[in-house]
């Protein structure tokens, strides 16, 4: 995040050609530090390379430069998807806003939509692994392939359980390596244990409770975190200033954006939901193996009953899709065309011949590309990537190359896999599992099984444990059998909204929610409940005030409670609440009353480490925004409260050393105070506009040391008395707009609303209490 107004036309990062146009420079930074308030507006955001650690850059690509679809000017942004009245929930269309995610990178219902998209496990032979390390990839095909998965190029159709069809162009599936990421489940007693035991203030005291969950919250805070340090070096590195990026109600912060693409990614392979689970394995060979069908057997029975078998909760009879790696260049098209239709004819049709060139690309070659850095990558990779390039001093930069022949290749390979294969499969199982399934819980009859499981009268001969019913299929050990109606259910639903599905992922996850309960299975019960209240914000509906609190709210505090004060996973709860926020402002009106809500929980649970905490408090200050008032006055704004959360906001960053975002969010909040109606700014609050103001002096003191230290940390006296006399200027308390006589009914120029109806008698009293100690008289005039 860079300060405002700090580019030179053209954007380029050349160093002054004199000391006096150096010392110019600097004065104008400084005379633009805390007042230019009108270029938080802009959404371009660029940051200049550290000039020490060139090789480094790429590391910091997704937070260096925005995603291309965003608009440099505020004419050419697309309109605010929040058109709903402000006093209650107005229209809320879905379709359109699953429709325009894809043309927002950053967009946190963008983010949804392509986290959790199908996981395509990769299991390749010994021949291929050697194959790609000759070709420069050391971890083998799944590195080549999961950049490619993150966009499947041209158009996908799906069709939903009515029968009707719908395209996409922004359809994904995540590449993984097969086997990893696997997190095995707690059994009951343990879980209580450890529940009870290992908690300080609703929060898992031990590390170990957020690596049970795959996914540290420490990891994701560390990787924002070093991002933000690199804007910062980057900032104070170079004497011309990137382009401030300000707080956008369509496009979030790179950094939240970041925060959120990590919290969302590398899922791991849990019992309690399956959006990890693999809907298909790639089982891959290359053209030079001598015996390629026996070798693909092998790989098929490892990975179905051998020592690679997934564990017992996982469905196995996901789809294999056989793959024969073809090198271009030194083996013969003519054998491997025949090893295909071998292939084909021993194996089914699910198989592709992948056509590459072994050699490995470099950036000179005339047909080399740069491969994309996968956006999708854990916290903790991207995490050891950044330390390794800290800690090497000869790190060299991590961006691979491949000829374009081969991108199209692979391109054509993925979208053959996934609208020929995944797709129908996956459309077959939700049709077969609606009807023999979940069918059968619907109605008066599943119902009333649903009644006799609860009181124990099912036909199950198991004991009780723990308090569950004798007629539970939830084991002992924390999980349901991968042939469990439950287990079966629960991917269904995942199923159903990984195909954007939502109206049957919501119906199926709702049904489960009592299952779970009744057996007093935490996590799936949060997990479903969690998943209930997204898919329905996701579906085309109203929902009135009212509904929102008996479902919304409902599905989120029992998704909250499970996963604090029952599972000790705090992950869950980070996640749950977060998207439930962007999804609820989104809908507009009343609604993003009840984002604000979430997210003051979410910061009351102390969840989110100290870079959470700040992002969080951003993106209330950009929720209360985004309420849209009425009349002149703009009567249902929360304009005040956005401005103090960002007032917040502004402060968390200070205590973390983060200077630009703190400059950036106090120019947004005084912005917000200046265009109050009536002069009702700050200014009449004595204390908060001293709290402001004591921000803005710190804020002034580090970024003028910071741009005026040398990298022997010396300061030239003059540079510094130059900077003095600029900064006064910049400290002053920004004056509220006075209101033009056109601005009221009628022509009146008279003041707005008393913000403040209390301040005249606490003035009053503590004047009555100075003249009492001073010895002074009352005259009784005033």
């Amino acid at each position: 995040m860079q300060p405002s107004d700090h580019d030179s036309p053209t954007g380029g990062g050349s160093l002054p050609t004199s000391p006096i146009a150096s010392a110019a420079v600097k004065v104008l930074k400084t005379r633009h530090t805390l007042n230019d308030a009108s270029s938080l507006s802009q959404s371009e955001f660029h940051l200049p390379y550290r000039r020490s650690h060139p090789s480094a850059a790429s590391l910091y690509a997704s937070t260096l430069s925005p995603p291309a679809s965003r608009s440099q000017s505020p004419i050419g942004r697309p309109a605010s998807r929040i058109t709903s009245s402000v006093f209650g929930a107005g229209a809320n269309n879905a379709l359109a806003l699953v429709s325009g995610a894809g043309d927002s990178p950053g967009d946190p219902l963008n983010l949804i939509l392509r986290a959790f998209v199908p996981h395509v496990a990769v299991y390749t032979s010994e021949d291929t692994d050697i194959l790609l390390k000759e070709k420069g990839f050391e971890r083998g095909l799944w590195e080549l392939l999961r950049p490619f998965g993150e966009r499947v190029q041209g158009k996908v159709i799906i069709r939903d359980s009515n029968g009707s069809s719908r395209t996409y162009e922004d359809y994904s599936v995540h590449f993984v390596r097969f086997g990893e990421g696997i997190v095995h489940p707690e059994s009951v007693t343990t879980g209580l244990k450890n529940a009870q035991t290992h908690r300080t203030n609703g929060v898992s005291s031990e590390k170990s409770g957020e690596l049970r969950q795959g996914i540290a919250i420490s990891d994701v805070e560390a990787v924002v975190d070093r991002h933000l340090n690199y804007a910062e070096d980057s900032f104070f590195s170079l004497p011309q200033s990137p382009t401030n990026h300000g707080l956008d109600l369509d496009v979030p912060s790179p950094y939240y954006a970041l925060y959120l693409r990590r919290l969302l990614s590398g899922l791991p392979l849990t019992p309690h939901e399956t959006f990890a689970h693999p809907v298909a394995c790639v089982i891959a060979i290359s053209s030079r193996n001598q015996t390629p069908i026996e070798t693909l057997r092998r790989l098929y029975t490892e990975s179905s009953t051998g020592d690679k078998r997934l564990p017992s909760w996982v469905d196995g009879e996901f789809l294999r899709y056989y793959v024969l790696v073809h090198d271009e260049e030194k083996d013969d098209i003519t054998r491997s065309m025949s090893l295909f239709d071998q292939m084909k004819r021993n194996l089914g049709l699910h198989c592709h011949l992948l056509r590459i060139r072994g050699t490995q690309s470099v950036a000179t070659d005339d047909d080399s590309i740069p491969l994309p850095r996968s956006e999708w990558m854990a916290a903790s990779e991207e995490l050891l990537d950044i330390r390794r390039s800290e800690d090497q001093e000869d790190f060299e930069d991590p961006t691979r190359y491949i000829f374009d022949s081969d991108a199209t290749a692979i391109r054509t390979f993925i979208r053959e896999m996934v609208t020929q294969s995944i797709i129908p499969t996956m459309e077959r199982h939700v049709s077969v599992w609606n009807d023999q399934v979940a069918s059968r819980r619907r109605g008066l009859a599943g119902r009333f099984v649903g009644l006799t499981k609860r009181w124990g009268f099912g036909s199950s001969n198991r004991t009780s444990f723990a308090g569950q019913s004798s007629g539970s299929n939830y084991d002992s050990l924390g999980f349901y059998r991968q042939d469990a109606p439950e287990a079966i259910m629960r991917k269904l639903a995942d199923y159903a909204f990984m195909l954007r599905d939502w109206k049957l992922a919501h119906s199926t996850y709702d049904l489960l929610r009592s299952d779970f309960n009744n057996d007093k299975a935490w996590k799936y019960h949060a997990a479903a409940n969690e998943m209930a209240a997204i898919s329905l914000l996701i579906v085309p509906q109203n929902l009135s005030a009212k509904s929102r609190a008996e479902t919304i709210d409902a599905a989120f505090e029992a998704a909250f409670y499970s996963y604090i004060t029952r599972c000790s996973a705090p992950y869950g709860a980070l996640r749950c609440l977060a998207l439930g926020l962007e999804l609820l402002r989104l809908r507009g009106g009343s609604s993003i009353d009840d984002a604000a809500k979430w997210g003051i929980r979410l910061l009351e649970s102390k969840i989110a480490g100290p870079v959470g905490d700040a992002l969080i408090k951003e993106r209330l200050a950009v929720c209360y925004a985004s309420k849209q008032g009425t009349g002149t006055h703009l009567w249902g704004g929360r304009r005040r409260k956005s401005a103090l959360w960002s007032v917040l906001g502004a402060d968390a960053w200070v205590a973390q050393s983060k200077y630009i975002q703190a400059q950036r969010c106090l120019n947004e909040a005084r912005k917000t105070y200046s265009e109050l109606p009536g002069g009702n700014g700050i200014d009449r609050f004595s204390y908060a506009s001293a709290f402001v103001l004591s921000i803005g002096k710190q804020l002034n003191h580090n970024l003028e040391v910071g741009e005026h230290q040398d990298e022997d940390g010396t300061t030239t006296e003059g540079e510094q008395s130059d900077m003095v006399d600029e900064e006064s200027e910049a400290l002053d308390v920004m004056r509220g707009r006075r209101i033009s006589a056109l601005g009221l009914p009628g022509g009146t120029t008279g003041a707005g609303l008393e913000t403040a109806p209390l301040k005249a008698q606490l003035d009053a009293n503590e004047e009555e209490k100075e003249r009492q100690d001073t010895g002074e008289a009352d005259d009784d005039f005033g």
